[in-house]
């Protein structure tokens, strides 16, 4: 018995002596392990990096917790893990969930405080065993650096989706919401975009949605190019101070002086993102007892610009099967009026094959009355991002567009080898300016012909970055159609443009990272309720019964003797 006893007491000491050895050896040495297929919670070098920069206490609060739905209940699950994992690399990182809809005295005040930090709720159908019932849920957190708040959206709208692919969606995009928040608040603005004026473009109320979201990570300004006329110089020498130019869907020709202004700009290693219209054709235009409008061919001037730099944006307007919905009256017009929803075939809904990090993981984004572009042979790599589908064509104009093209019945046939029309490229390299070997329309003596490395995206659609205004004459959300109801992925588009020309392109690999989520079939669950019970209830608890009648069964038989 006591050579038991001292056998027992060594390898317990030797058992205590290991794990200590291994604690202490632990300590000296840092790592996370992820035994997820996908490496769900290994976060990127990029995470890891904004990370590092955080050197005081941040806290964030997410407001999603009590009674939750299910698929609910899985992304707060996500979020906790993940916001683990950001912990663990620096405790200065704090976080809380909370239940803002607790205590009924003082939701309401709550959801008031939430809705004027702009945290909007989502009202779903929770259906539980063919029971519905409705939920409000708020998928939203705020970081809280300094004196800095910043929200973080934890769900995606996607389009059409049912809430069980939102959540995955969401999941998908929930390190990158994480890391963008935490880099907006901790990272002080560097990089300068210039929003292009005094050509007609787009009104800053037009924008606004998307000027917002990126003044929370650039500084931006308007910048007009009327003083080229008096002082083109100067005016070129406070362009270059500037990382970005935009130019929005521009309605008047641009001078040679201020494509002059523009091109030198690129040269020089400024980045440009052109949404450009080839057309003049307006959807509001549409709405007249007529219900037709005209679309006519639009000079801007930069027909020469775009041929040297390797594009053409052709005159023409993209007719797509693959269209977004338009709600039009039926029947007798007034009080007892009906509205359908049509196909609107000159509004493009437009999703990319493309695995490149600008457009890889997006949903679908609405075009109107988009142009195609055609790439021409230099030394610039050209990478196409978005293009029409293969049910898809080019119409010429000038040309009438009436609201009558709804009830056409067309067939695959009409479409044979005309579709996928590119709708957006980037390119990439050494640009030639377009006034090489050619009189400048003014003096400049530091004028280059040849620039730098640089890269410029194109739009084929100045609509893509115009978000509609309310009945009030507010800005509603980029992408949203108030006509339909529907919400496009335009936002998220114009935001990876942006990144990537202006080098984030660690923040959009997180965004287009791929994950597996698996989640339970609601509608197999249902189908065998019964027998779900049975398997995951009953057989363990049968289990135990056995193991335990077994058990002691085996001890009275060795202690009866």
């Amino acid at each position: 018995m006591e050579k038991s006893f001292d056998k027992n007491s060594k390898s317990l000491f030797i058992t205590i002596l290991f794990l200590v050895l291994i604690n202490i050896i632990g300590s000296f040495f840092f790592h996370r392990f992820d035994l997820t297929k996908d490496k769900r919670y290994t976060l990127s070098d990029t995470s890891l990096k904004i990370i590092s920069q955080i050197h005081e206490p941040l806290y964030i609060k997410i407001y999603m917790q009590g009674e939750l739905p299910a698929e609910f209940k899985r992304l707060q699950q996500e979020t906790k893990q993940l916001l683990e994992e950001f912990q663990a690399y620096n405790n200065n990182i704090s976080f809380e969930f909370i239940n803002p809809l607790e205590n009924e005295d003082s939701s309401m005040d709550n959801i008031k405080q939430l809705y004027i930090k702009g945290l909007t709720p989502v009202n779903i159908t929770v259906d539980d065993r063919g029971k519905q019932s409705q939920a409000m849920v708020f998928p939203w957190a705020i970081a809280y650096y300094k004196n800095k708040e910043i929200n973080i959206p934890l769900l995606k709208n996607i389009m059409g989706a049912s809430t069980t692919e939102k959540v995955i969606g969401s999941v998908q995009h929930l390190e990158y919401s994480i890391a963008d928040a935490l880099n907006k608040a901790t990272i002080d603005k560097q990089k300068k975009i210039a929003v292009i004026k005094g050509n007609g473009e787009l009104q800053d109320i037009l924008m606004a949605k998307f000027l917002l979201q990126i003044r929370e990570s650039y500084h931006i300004g308007p910048f007009t190019l009327d003083s080229v006329t008096k002082n083109p110089i100067s005016t070129l020498d406070a362009l270059k101070k500037y990382d970005l130019a935009i130019i929005a869907k521009p309605t008047e020709t641009f001078t040679d002086a201020e494509k002059q202004v523009l091109d030198q700009f690129i040269i020089n290693g400024g980045k440009s993102l052109w949404l450009i219209d080839q057309v003049t054709a307006e959807m509001d235009s549409l709405y007249n007892p007529a219900g037709a409008t005209l679309a006519f061919p639009k000079d801007l001037g930069l027909n020469d610009m775009f041929f040297k730099y390797g594009f053409r944006i052709n005159p023409d307007i993209i007719k797509d099967e693959q269209g977004t919905p338009i709600k039009l009256a039926t029947g007798e017009q007034g009080s007892a009026t009906q509205y359908q929803d049509f196909n609107w075939k000159f509004a493009p809904l437009v999703y990319s094959e493309s695995q490149h990090p600008i457009v890889k993981n997006l949903g679908g984004i609405k075009f109107d009355f988009a142009n195609p572009i055609d790439t021409l042979k230099n030394d610039i790599k050209k990478t196409v991002l978005l293009t029409s589908s293969k049910y898809s064509k080019k119409i010429g104009t000038p040309v009438e567009i009436n609201l009558n093209i709804v009830t056409e019945e067309t067939s695959p046939n009409h479409y044979i080898n005309t579709g996928n029309k590119p709708l957006s490229i980037l390119l990439e390299g050494k640009f030639k300016s377009v006034f090489e070997n050619r009189i400048l329309p003014f003096d400049q003596k530091d004028y280059h012909a040849i620039g730098n490395p640089n890269k410029m995206i194109v739009i084929s659609d100045g609509d893509i970055i115009k978000n509609q205004l309310d009945k009030n004459g507010e800005p509603v959300e980029l992408g949203f159609d108030q006509r339909s109801g529907n919400l496009y992925d335009n936002k998220d588009f114009m935001l990876n443009c942006v990144n990537y020309l202006l080098d984030d392109t660690g923040l959009i690999n997180i965004r287009s990272k791929d994950l597996d989520l698996p989640l339970l079939d609601k509608e197999k669950v249902y189908e065998n309720y019964t027998q779900t019970q049975l398997l995951t209830i009953g057989l363990p608890l049968v289990l135990l019964g056995i193991f335990g009648i077994l058990s002691t069964y085996i001890r009275k038989k060795k202690y009866s003797k």
